[in-house]
């Protein structure tokens, strides 16, 4: 408890500090991990521990990613994965590997080990820096990802030269080719089970009505992808994508995802404080010439290759430059590498500790890179590069609570009109139909923010409640007042007193069901009874007018019973 409370008071006051300034969330978690960690104050000292359990961070956020990239479009860029991502891991190795040889003076064994733990970046640090800017859809911040992505790929074949490298000799039939099946097995498993498996899996957790349930199934579905490729040597973060990725086009994907976001958000958190813990002043001390010419030589030469290398696969001056200082750290992959190559004894350990250093420094630099890309490269490189898509479309859906009788009312409306909707239902048959029919039908709690903000609140042009359950209806209509104030805001009510309730946290407009079936009855009436149209119409004018406030003269006693009825 004690340990958890130092953690959550460092981290708090760390981010708040460095978020006033400017300088984003996770530079404040790597100077608080460095501030409590063994190097200063010594208040923890067991970052190994927490690093191991901030790696499912990384996982969480891979998962997420996936989520949000349709296999379409994940086809689409191949190239750009293959091309620039496998071109960036081969000449930043190369040249590391040059530099460690001839330069520094090491054997080619620790050589190579350096430059292929040097030339891979941090996957926590880059999709992290990504999503707080909202630059993943624009040009560079999509050719980053893809880099990122065959950066993972590129784990297994570094691993396996490892004992290659140890031993000088190499059999392609056993060590390789069993490699590569076994993974190849495992990848179509997980990917001919998620295609069919993941849609029943969720009806039925989703009809036992357990939010609990649904939470740790998704959990279930992040952590057992991970942990599957994580056998076959790939890595947990490669799992997570790729089920994110099956589930992209899943009626239950908003839902997950937000069950999902608050553990990302954490273990995240814990990553970057535990990687701040590992800044270790005694080992900078004893070897500060490497590790200091190391680290600002290592961030030159990536930010330079990946610049050039973004300009030659299409991206314009300053998004090739943002990708490059994005991009520049090493990642947490060199931890695992080196240590394994010390053990496969490549790898000198007197060597592994500065190397070590290096890329705690790189990642500690991660952050005020990324601000002063975003701030000078503009006027460096003053070729904008335009995003590929619009952060927020530019005319919004209309999001329906609730997929009953009503909301399909409204949603065969809004057809009409060609209005692009989106519904958001828990009942697990009304979204089903919605999705047979080819309608925008999802399953989610209408009463959270991550689900309405997964939706599309933030672009969203109006909010129309027509939940049966009054209490998460109101939860509905608080969230959006908060998170957007001016957002129009239409509910359905089932009597006056509860029509004055909505109005009352925001809502709108409100339309009390049981007022307007007798408005409609009334009127029904009125035409059998031959009264002209226009008299008609003016009469239900003025009962509407000002929230049926000719209406609101109703005794308790006489609502009471309408509501009954």
């Amino acid at each position: 408890m004690t340990e958890i409370l130092i953690i959550l008071i460092a981290t708090v006051s760390a981010v708040l500090v460095l978020s006033r300034l400017g300088l984003g969330t996770v530079l404040g978690y790597l100077v608080a991990g460095a501030i409590i960690g063994p190097g200063a104050l010594g208040l923890i000292n067991d970052a190994e521990s927490i690093r191991h359990i901030g790696e499912f961070g990384v996982v969480f956020l891979l998962f997420l990613i996936g989520i949000e990239i349709k296999p379409r479009r994940l086809w689409v860029m191949r190239r750009m994965v293959v091309g620039l991502g496998g071109a960036q891991v081969i000449v930043t190795a190369a040249v590391i590997y040059l530099c460690a040889r001839y330069i520094i003076g090491w054997d080619a064994r620790a050589a190579l080990v350096a430059g292929g733990g040097l030339a891979l970046s941090s996957t926590a640090f880059g999709l992290q820096t990504l999503a707080e800017t909202n630059k993943l859809t624009s040009h560079w911040g999509r050719a980053s990802f893809s880099v990122l992505l065959f950066q993972d790929l590129a784990v297994v074949p570094f691993l396996v030269l490892l004992p290659i490298i140890a031993h000088g000799a190499f059999d392609v039939s056993q060590s390789m080719g069993l490699a590569i099946l076994e993974s190849l097995a495992v990848l179509g498993a997980v990917l001919v089970v998620g295609r069919f498996a993941l849609t029943p899996l969720f009806h039925l957790v989703a009809r036992s009505g357990s939010k609990e349930v649904f939470a740790a199934t998704a959990l279930l579905l992040v952590l057992g992808s991970a942990w599957l490729l994580d056998q076959v040597g790939l890595s947990m973060a490669m799992g997570a994508f790729l089920a994110g990725i099956l589930l992209s086009n899943n009626e239950y994907r908003h839902q997950v995802e937000a069950d999902v976001e608050p553990f990302r958000g954490l273990l995240l958190g814990l990553f970057f404080i535990s990687v701040g813990m590992a800044v270790d002043v005694s080992r900078l001390a004893n070897d500060w010439a490497l590790v200091l010419f190391g680290t600002i030589g290592l961030l030159v030469i990536k930010t330079s290759l990946i610049y050039g290398l973004g300009r030659m696969s299409g991206l314009k001056r300053d998004g090739a430059l943002q990708a490059g200082l994005l991009l520049a750290q090493a990642g947490e992959f060199g931890f695992v590498l080196f240590s394994v190559a010390v053990v496969q004894g490549v790898l000198d350990p007197a060597l592994s500790e500065p190397l070590i250093a290096i890329v705690v420094l790189s990642m500690v630099a991660t952050p005020l890179l990324g601000y002063f890309g975003a701030r000078f490269a503009p006027q460096i490189a003053p070729a904008v590069d335009t995003p590929s898509l619009p952060e927020q479309p530019v005319s919004g859906p209309v999001i329906i609570a609730g997929f009953g009788r009503v909301g399909e009312t409204v949603a065969y409306i809004l057809d009409q009109l060609e209005m692009p909707w989106v519904a958001v239902d828990m009942d697990v048959d009304r979204v089903a139909r919605g999705r047979a029919a080819g309608r925008a039908t999802y399953f989610g709690d209408a009463g959270s923010p991550n689900v309405l903000e997964k939706v599309g609140l933030n672009g969203a042009r109006m909010l129309v409640v027509t939940l049966d359950d009054a209490k998460q209806a109101e939860r509905a209509i608080r969230v959006v007042r908060r998170l957007r104030p001016a957002l129009p805001i239409v509910v359905r009510a089932r009597d006056l007193s509860v029509a004055a309730k909505y109005q009352a946290l925001g809502a709108d407009h409100v339309v009390p069901e049981t007022l307007e079936s007798s408005l409609q009855l009334g009127a029904s009436a009125s035409v059998v009874l031959g009264v002209p149209d226009e008299s008609l119409q003016e009469i239900l004018e003025n009962m509407r007018a000002n929230d049926y406030a000719s209406l609101k003269a109703l005794t308790p006693d006489t609502e009471a019973q309408s509501a009954a009825d």
